[in-house]
């Protein structure tokens, strides 16, 4: 049903048809992905204020060396629907060293968007994940049954046939 919804809606925007032809075909070339966002990330993320997604964990739970270059990425609000999409152009891993965190926010930051306290709020992180991400688009929202806490979810890895 979530495929269906997510053709559909790419079916309205030609520069989505060869990823919604992907979908079609199952076409494992291409990894899939849910982000769950809060506000104002999601809005930065779709007026393209905010270029670069993070994600900081103490456990290399997913993203981390799941995500690649060229996977479609889900843009899904916090407790909403999904309402947009974007592809990824770089991704790049990180375990996390003292000293380490300084040079992402150098790197980074201003690509990143923080909020008041997000760099302190990262300092127990041991695993960081960020990806360049590029061709967003706005969806018409799309409902899924998510109910669990994850903040990320592969639907497919690249490479993988597979797909929910």
């Amino acid at each position: 049903m979530l495929l269906d919804h997510l053709r559909s809606a790419m079916r309205c925007n030609p520069q989505w048809s060869e990823w919604s032809r992907s979908l079609s075909t199952g076409d494992g070339n291409v990894g899939i992905h849910i982000a769950v966002l809060i506000e104002p990330y999601l809005r930065f993320i779709l007026d393209g204020s905010k270029t670069v997604e993070s994600r900081f964990s103490r456990n290399g739970c997913a993203p981390f060396e799941r995500v690649t270059a060229g996977d479609v990425v889900l843009l899904k609000r916090s407790s909403g629907p999904i309402v947009g999409a974007c592809t990824i152009s770089d991704v790049w891993c990180y375990r996390l060293s003292p000293g380490k965190l300084g040079e992402i926010r150098q790197r980074f930051g201003d690509a990143i968007q923080p909020g008041i306290g997000f760099w302190e709020e990262r300092a127990d992180a041991a695993f960081a994940t960020l990806m360049r991400v590029v061709d967003v688009r706005a969806l018409p929202d799309v409902y899924i049954p998510k109910r669990d806490r994850r903040g990320w979810v592969v639907l497919r890895d690249q490479g993988s046939p597979a797909l929910l």
